[in-house]
C-alpha cells in the first residue's frame, strides 16, 4: 500500500486530454491537473474543458468519478447517472435520505444527493485515506451538507452501521479496476439487507465483460437476499460484447421499473433495464458468490480506459 504522499510528490500541471474519454474530461481554461500518489495508485483530478469548475478523477489511468462543483446535481458517467436515478426514485421526490457510500471516489453521488434531497444524512465509507485528503482538499464538500467520511474498509464499515439506519445504500468500491471479493457474496448483502430500512433501496456498480460470469453470477448472489431485483447497463454491455458497468439495484419491495426504464432509455449514452423473467434468464443458472467462493471482478481488458 502507498504511503500518505509528502508534499513534495504532489503534481501539477496541464490536463491532458483522453485519459477521461467519454466522460467529458479534459483541460479547462485557466486550470491545471492534479496528480498525487494515494493508496489506490496514482490519482489524477483533470479539469473538464467545458464546465469550469468540474473535474474527473482517474486512479492510474482509469476514469473512477467525475464531479461540477457549480453544479452537483450533474452526473457525467453513464453509471452515475443510473445510479441517480434510482436515488431520484427510491423515496418521494424532496424527502430526506439516510444514505450510506461503500466506496468514496470524488463524493459523486453524496454531492448529488445532498443538492437534490436537502437535509439528507450520508455517510461515505472509503478505505484510502490519502484520496480522501486529496478530494476534501482540492473538491471540498459544502459544508452545510450532512456527509460524515470515514477511512476504513467497505464490509467493516457496513458491520458498524446500525439496523435499518438506511433508506439506500450504493457500493462503487475498486481496488484498481476490480471489485474485491469481499464484496461479492451474499454474506456481504446479508448484512446490506440488516442496514437498509424496509422498503430501501441498494444498488451495486458492477464491471464486466464476456462471458459476463460475474455478472451473472452477482445477480445470482443478490437473489439469494432480495426479492426483487433490476439490472441497469447498455445494451452491448449486456450482449457480452464489450466490457463496461452495469448497476444492480434490489430491494425487498416492488422496484420503480417502468420510471427506471423510462430514464435509463432517455439518457444521453442509453441504456437498457432487465427485470423479471428477462433478468432471469440473463442470469442463465449462475450459481450464487459465498464468502468461502468469492473472486475479484475480472480484470478490465487492455484499451478498456483509452
Amino acid at each position: 500500500m502507498a504511503k500518505k504522499p509528502a508534499a513534495k510528490n504532489r503534481r501539477r500541471g496541464r490536463g491532458v486530454a483522453g485519459a477521461g474519454a467519454g466522460a467529458g474530461a479534459g483541460p479547462g481554461a485557466g486550470s491545471e491537473s492534479v496528480t498525487e500518489p494515494v493508496d489506490g495508485g496514482l490519482a489524477e483530478l483533470v479539469p473538464d474543458r467545458e464546465r469550469s469548475r468540474a473535474w474527473t478523477l482517474l486512479i492510474d489511468g482509469a476514469p473512477q468519478s467525475h464531479v461540477d462543483l457549480a453544479d452537483p446535481a450533474h452526473l457525467s458517467f453513464s453509471y452515475q447517472r443510473r445510479l441517480g436515478h434510482f436515488a431520484d426514485l427510491v423515496a418521494p421526490t424532496g424527502r430526506p435520505l439516510h444514505v450510506a457510500h461503500l466506496g468514496g471516489g470524488a463524493f459523486t453521488l453524496a454531492r448529488y444527493v445532498a443538492a437534490t434531497r436537502p437535509r439528507s444524512t450520508q455517510r461515505i465509507v472509503e478505505l484510502d485515506a490519502p484520496l480522501i485528503q486529496l478530494v476534501r482538499r482540492e473538491l471540498p464538500l459544502d459544508p452545510g451538507a450532512r456527509i460524515r467520511v470515514r477511512s476504513t474498509d467497505a464490509r467493516a464499515g457496513l458491520a458498524k452501521m446500525p439496523d435499518d439506519w438506511a433508506d439506500l445504500v450504493i457500493t462503487d468500491v475498486f481496488d484498481g479496476a476490480r471489485t474485491p471479493a469481499h464484496l461479492t457474496s451474499a454474506e456481504f448483502l446479508a448484512d446490506v439487507r440488516r442496514v437498509l430500512r424496509s422498503g430501501g433501496g441498494y444498488a451495486a456498480n458492477l464491471a464486466d465483460g464476456p462471458p459476463l460470469a460475474h455478472l451473472r453470477s452477482q445477480i445470482a448472489t443478490a437473489a439469494t437476499v432480495f426479492p426483487e431485483l433490476a439490472l441497469a447497463a447498455d445494451p452491448a454491455v449486456l450482449r457480452g460484447r464489450r466490457f463496461g458497468n452495469a448497476v444492480l439495484l434490489a430491494s425487498d419491495r416492488e422496484l420503480p421499473v417502468a420510471e427506471l426504464t423510462r430514464r435509463v432509455a432517455g439518457d444521453p449514452h442509453p441504456g437498457r433495464v432487465e427485470h423479471g423473467r428477462s433478468l432471469t434468464d440473463f442470469t442463465g443458472g449462475a450459481a450464487p458468490v459465498t464468502d468461502a467462493n468469492a473472486r475479484p471482478s475480472p480484470v478490465p481488458p487492455a484499451g478498456s480506459f483509452d
